[in-house]
């Protein structure tokens, strides 16, 4: 995943990403996205390879973005907390347009 810019606008709703019944709901702050994944912040470590569901939407104009994606990193410890990266391995294509324009969006 390349670096982008922390998202402070307020232009996305919480993020939620599902794994087997664990579900994790996280504001906007907690999460950088990218084109082709996000980094979040996780208080347990998430094994790598681990498959999760994400749900994305803005606000703005309710673009969805639902997709699965893959654990690439998690880095950290108990007292600090880990640093998760996602890679998306299936978004759809209308998924995959929302994700571009709201990665876009964010970077204006």
């Amino acid at each position: 995943m390349s670096t982008s810019k922390v998202d402070h606008s307020g232009a996305f709703e919480p993020v939620t990403v599902r794994n087997h019944g664990t579900v994790l709901k996280l504001a906007p702050h907690q999460v950088l996205i990218r084109r082709n994944g996000v980094a979040f912040m996780s208080a347990d470590p998430i094994p790598l390879w681990t498959e999760l569901t994400l749900e994305l939407e803005t606000p703005v104009d309710s673009r969805k973005v639902k997709g699965t994606g893959v654990v690439v990193d998690c880095t950290g410890n108990k007292h600090c907390g880990y640093v998760v990266s996602l890679l998306f391995i299936d978004l759809s294509r209308q998924s995959q347009e929302n994700l571009s324009r709201i990665v876009g969006a964010a970077a204006r």
